[in-house]
């Protein structure tokens, strides 16, 4: 099977490991903004201090526009963790909402819109495949391998790492886990995505160590050849990031003479080789909001944050870094706003829908992983 669709299948997978799957009633169906927006404020003003809604930078302004915070995954998280709401509505994947059950305190409840969003990323590193690919690695090599697992994975996947040793990472912190792993081992695994994994290793002067694992075609692998190598990349990647090219460098150069360009480091290495500015969607946001009036900035991550800063920095000239072909999340597009809608009124009759909420014993693991990130 191709990676892409054993990708797609493995997501379709994971939706499984919750067994409140539900989808939006048809009266929801149809609402238009307005309607939509009266309902949405209303639940809002019933439910007052007891919820506190989080959108992912990548989230369309619809759901942006009611969110207390916005911001990237790890900071939603912590936000979550502050607030002193019972109830955590979050605008963004089932990895995101994961990520905020482990920190919250226990009597927080987690909910998000649509149990459908669930990162294709994500899936590209389920656990049995790890578990397959790690027994495969180690009887391989008398040397230590630590696991680092980017943010952007499942809980089940983060335990994983914590119970070999390793730890989670965010795109900033991504080159001080590198190095964490390899004081504490000889070698690091990082899943699960390899674009992120080679610019960090980069980053480090690690460039002449990496080997990639491909999950999808194990079975013609060479483990002893690939674990000669000190850094060891999982073959996942992020669709939005993968779709940049140096050839849209080259062009948004050649239509705006004076163009910058900030990609994130999810992007493939010769585009961030390319790039003025490479960093998280913090570090973007930061980028442009410092910008001179005037000034022009190419922006190389997902759309829906490119559209947020034409509006929140209209004094700057914003443009997406491949134009019109760049792409949504498809997965952040299955928080329909009608969704928001949906279970905000429910929670404000009483009942909660779609919640999210991590095994103990792997909660516990996965707080291991994130409290050794907190440490580095």
């Amino acid at each position: 099977m191709p990676a892409m669709e054993t990708a797609e299948f493995d997501t379709e997978l994971s939706l499984f490991k919750y067994d409140n799957l539900e989808q939006l009633p048809s009266e929801y169906r149809d609402l238009d903004e307005s309607e939509r927006t009266r309902r949405i404020e209303g639940a809002l003003d019933a439910l007052g201090d007891d919820v506190v809604i989080l959108g992912h930078n990548y989230q369309r302004r619809e759901i942006v526009e009611h969110a207390d915070f916005v911001g990237d995954s790890y900071q939603l998280s912590k936000e979550a963790a502050a607030a002193d709401a019972e109830y955590v509505v979050f605008g963004g994947v089932t990895f995101m909402a994961e990520s905020a059950d482990i920190i919250t305190d226990d009597d927080q409840t987690v909910v998000l819109p649509s149990m459908e969003a669930s990162c294709p990323m994500a899936g590209m590193a389920e656990a049995l495949q790890v578990d397959a690919a790690w027994a495969e690695l180690t009887a391989a090599t008398d040397a230590d391998v630590v696991p680092v697992t980017y943010m952007n994975s499942y809980a089940d996947l983060k335990a994983f790492c914590a119970e070999h040793g390793g730890l989670v990472c965010t795109s900033s912190n991504a080159d001080r886990a590198f190095e964490y792993a390899l004081d504490e081992g000889d070698k690091v695994l990082f899943l699960p995505d390899k674009h992120l994994g080679e610019n960090t290793a980069h980053r480090l002067g690690l460039e002449d160590e990496i080997a990639e694992w491909d999950p999808w075609d194990a079975a013609s692998a060479d483990a002893a050849a690939v674990v000669d190598n000190d850094v060891i990349l999982w073959d996942g990647y992020c669709q939005v990031h993968e779709r940049f090219s140096p050839s849209h460098v080259e062009r948004v150069r050649a239509d705006h003479e004076d163009a910058r360009v900030v990609v994130h480091p999810e992007c493939r290495r010769e585009v961030v080789e390319a790039a003025d500015v490479v960093g998280s969607t913090a570090t973007i946001r930061e980028t442009v909001a410092e910008a001179e009036p005037g000034e022009t900035w190419a922006i190389g991550t997902e759309v829906h944050l490119t559209r947020h800063l034409q509006r929140w920095h209209p004094e700057v000239n914003v443009v997406p870094l491949c134009g019109e072909a760049c792409m949504d999340c498809n997965a952040m597009r299955q928080i329909d706003p009608n969704y928001l809608a949906w279970v905000l009124e429910e929670l404000a009759a009483g009942r909660e829908r779609n919640v999210v909420e991590v095994a103990p014993e792997e909660k516990d693991l996965a707080r291991v992983a994130l409290d050794r990130m907190l440490e580095v």
